[in-house]
């Protein structure tokens, strides 16, 4: 059939096809699985989604995926996921019911199944309007519970890129993401030999609705480039508001090669370094003497930044005199 899939496709117009819609909900197993086995050929070929949707194959899918064989229930998800990537079909997915068996089958499903469960539940959440929806059906804990437990690495990657999409545009998610645990799991995601664009960018999502100690507590900092985050406006007003903040930037300096964190406080201690509150803050706190050594190991930004509080700091010695 992989051969000749527009002959396939031929034969199939020419013929009765309510005859294989009624092949997948028949009475037996064995019937079901050699027709979705058929059903999700073709999805995977790529060139018979628009009409494996016109003809109406979601419904006995769906309805597959809720209680078919482990065979028939695989590659009932297999073929939604292919069908998935328009966002046409991705709504036709949610409108004939097919998320909470899609969320069922991340929860406990077999690996195969997990993630192009997960992979469906990802092209899904890329439709703003049905975002609510998923987040009712418990999509968030689903997905954290993916990143920390996923058999797959693919369910993982899938995880990231869903909770990616729920944290987009929505403060209530992004709070739901962070209440839930979502950032530790997307760190230890960030953590691994995995692909990590995808929890970069659910991570950026968030760091306007945390708080920048959290963030710290978190030990976010040392792990993502603070450069970045600094320049979330937020962010940049809640260091200079808080006095802990800065001394803890200062003591991420430290020179030893044990901290990988140096070469992120930098740029995020000069993003603040244009308050004179905070360039004092720096000083008092021995940044000069840090950035002394960073300069000399050529840390990015140090040399320029050592110029900026050396500058600060011989003004406030002429003023005195």
């Amino acid at each position: 059939m992989k051969e000749n899939e527009k002959g396939v496709l031929s034969v199939m117009r020419r013929s009765n096809v309510a005859t294989l819609v009624e092949l997948l909900t028949a009475t037996s197993p064995r019937i079901r699985e050699k027709a979705v086995t058929v059903i999700c050929s073709l999805a995977e070929s790529g060139s018979c989604e628009s009409w494996l949707v016109s003809e109406g194959f979601l419904p006995p899918l769906i309805r597959l995926v809720e209680s078919g064989s482990t065979v028939g229930k695989e590659k009932a998800i297999i073929s939604l996921q292919r069908l998935s990537s328009t966002i046409e079909t991705a709504r036709a997915i949610v409108e004939h019911g097919g998320v909470r068996p899609l969320i069922e089958t991340c929860r406990s499903g077999g690996s195969v199944s997990q993630a192009a469960a997960a992979s469906t539940l990802k092209n899904i959440s890329a439709v703003p309007q049905v975002r609510q929806l998923l987040t009712g059906e418990g999509i968030i804990k689903v997905m954290i519970n993916l990143l920390d437990c996923g058999v797959l690495l693919g369910s993982k990657e899938y995880a990231a890129e869903c909770l990616q999409n729920l944290t987009a545009n929505n403060e209530n998610m992004r709070r739901s993401v962070f209440s839930e645990g979502g950032i530790r799991s997307l760190l230890a995601y960030l953590d691994s030999p995995l692909p990590q664009e995808s929890a970069v960018r659910a991570l950026k999502n968030l760091v306007g609705s945390v708080s920048i100690e959290v963030l710290m507590s978190l030990g976010f900092l040392p792990r993502l480039a603070l450069s970045s985050l600094a320049t979330v406006s937020q962010n940049c007003r809640e260091l200079k508001k808080n006095d802990k903040s800065v001394p803890n930037l200062v003591q991420l300096l430290d020179p030893s090669p044990q901290n990988t964190a140096k070469k992120y406080a930098v740029p995020c201690l000069a993003s603040l370094s244009s308050s004179k509150t905070c360039k004092k803050l720096m000083i008092s706190y021995g940044a000069i003497g840090y950035l002394k050594k960073l300069s000399e190991m050529d840390i990015p930004g140090a040399k320029k930044l050592l110029e900026r509080l050396e500058r600060r700091k011989n003004r406030c010695l002429f003023n005195r005199k």
